[in-house]
């Protein structure tokens, strides 16, 4: 039988799989080969994919086998980029330095911009607007940090008392729900002030139950994803903006100086919509929440499947609380300075330890240009224009020349003779990087201060106020579609209780 007998259905899946063919044949033919001095390339045959599906299934694994076989530079192709990973963390200062050939700033922009649905920050339609925005994180550094961590202990301990009053035995709730609602609340209103009517504690948690819809998407919003496609996220992010235009923040009260400061900037510039000045907003919230929330909680759960790392955080806490003369319970407030939170240094250890095993930040650079990145040991690589060169800090972090057993969670990794532990070595010498779930150089997170100030009063004043102990005995892992996002959520939710701690303790 000839093809012109064929069914017409059967003549249009034909053509639609030669186009297809024809369509693979052509991206195939068309990728990129390697260069003298360029990197070893791992293209994939997957059309534009790449190696996107294998990376985004267990990055780690993935890289970790593309080490073992072609060195610690390397070129993969992912979902229509190339990026170069550079794997040997002595390399590392080589790249976060050179901030003139390697760019993150603009690529953070056009991500945010589309993420949260705010303009771009062009320098022609606002001029030094982004500048202006970069200078208002001196309000959570130095002497302003301390106003703001201030606010936080005692809109934190406002919630905790509340908590107290219901805790009249064991209270069980699932940790990371627990976790999120506490925290949500605590630094929405230190950072946005209270909502007034009688039923603000319901408007914030309307807000934090969208803001859980729309962070379910955000890995998908990251990696390009149409927010079309996304279901009803459109709709959540709208909601969402909304409640920060102008005349809905007026009302709310005792905000901070750092969203102040972020109002008055916006008012200068005419081509900043309403909406768009919220959307600005919402971006900030998550920025001070999104990667909060899951560290609190990773922080929480490896303290109480640990027995003996509750036991020493619990012990320096009470010995602070006895040292300074000030009494635990629902009716005393703490007050914390800032020497006396760096000094705790079992705490800060214990949630170093969490934030190594929980973070997987990828730190990102764009090339300006063509040109040769100079490395240590008279080592030189050549980067194109426009390609996108990586660091991948958990790799470091799970390092067993770095970190013994690092897939064990040990709470005082970081302290040596009682004293903070910020030397490591690799191969014998001394490493400058070993610890990086803030991201590095231009990209370092500029809230990390106030974000550790945070999660070290939240677990204080947890431990100070309650017994706790876990519900459930199954295993919590870690999911893995935030990869290279931040911290990664937990894979599950686990049950714990809570009760009043006796004041003779």
């Amino acid at each position: 039988m000839g093809p012109d007998a064929l069914p017409l259905g059967a003549c249009g899946g034909a053509a639609a799989a030669a186009a297809a063919l024809l369509l693979w044949a052509v991206c195939v033919l068309c990728r990129r080969k390697r260069k003298t001095g360029e990197p070893p390339l791992i293209n994939g045959w997957i059309p534009y994919l790449g190696k996107a599906l294998i990376f985004r299934k267990d990055a780690y694994k993935f890289l970790l086998d593309q080490q073992k076989k072609l060195g610690d530079i390397f070129t993969v192709y992912i979902a229509g980029r190339y990026i170069t990973f550079i794997m040997d963390p002595f390399q590392y200062v080589y790249v976060i330095r050179n901030s003139k050939q390697l760019e993150f700033h603009e690529f953070a922009n056009k991500m945010a911009s589309k993420t949260f649905d705010y303009p771009a920050l062009s320098k022609a339609k606002f001029p030094d607007l982004k500048e202006n925005l970069h200078r208002i994180y001196q309000y959570l550094q130095g002497k302003p940090l301390d106003i703001i961590s201030d606010h936080m202990m005692k809109n934190l301990q406002d919630i905790f008392e509340w908590k107290c009053s219901q805790a009249t035995d064991w209270e069980t709730e699932k940790m990371y729900k627990f976790c999120c609602s506490v925290m949500f609340e605590a630094s929405f209103v230190t950072l946005y002030g209270r909502v007034p009517a009688a039923d603000g504690h319901k408007v914030i948690s309307e807000i934090r139950d969208k803001f859980i819809k729309f962070d379910a998407s955000f890995p998908y919003l990251a990696a390009n994803i149409p927010i079309e496609l996304l279901g009803a996220t459109k709709k959540v992010r709208k909601e969402l903006i909304h409640h920060f235009l102008l005349q809905n923040m007026t009302k709310w009260l005792g905000g901070s100086k750092v969203v102040q400061a972020r109002q008055d900037i916006f008012e200068k510039y005419e081509l900043l919509g309403d909406y768009d000045k919220a959307a600005h907003h919402f971006a900030f919230l998550w920025a001070s929440v999104g990667n909060t929330i899951p560290a609190t909680f990773w922080a929480m759960y490896y303290l109480l499947r640990h027995p003996e790392a509750l036991a020493a955080v619990r012990d320096e806490i009470d010995h602070l609380l006895q040292s300074t003369g000030q009494k635990r319970g629902p009716t005393y407030n703490i007050h914390l300075t800032r020497e006396q939170l760096d000094n705790l240094v079992y705490l800060e250890s214990a949630l170093n330890e969490s934030l190594r095993m929980c973070s997987s930040s990828m730190n990102i650079r764009i090339s300006q240009e063509d040109f040769v990145l100079k490395l240590e040991g008279d080592q030189e690589v050549s980067l194109r224009k426009g390609d996108w060169i990586a660091l991948y800090p958990q790799i470091l972090h799970m390092d067993p020349e770095v970190y013994e057993d690092p897939k064990e969670y040990k709470f005082d990794r970081y302290i040596e003779n009682g004293k903070k532990k910020t030397t490591f070595f690799k191969a014998g010498r001394k490493l400058k990087y070993f610890l990086m779930p803030f991201g590095s150089g231009i990209s370092m997170c500029p809230g990390r201060f106030l974000a550790m100030n945070e999660m070290k009063m939240f677990l204080f004043l947890l431990l100070a106020h309650f017994d706790v102990e876990l519900v459930e005995s199954k295993a919590v892992r870690l999911d893995n579609s935030r990869m290279g996002l931040g911290i990664l959520l937990p894979d599950v939710d686990i049950a714990f209780r809570y009760k009043l701690r006796s004041l003779k303790k």
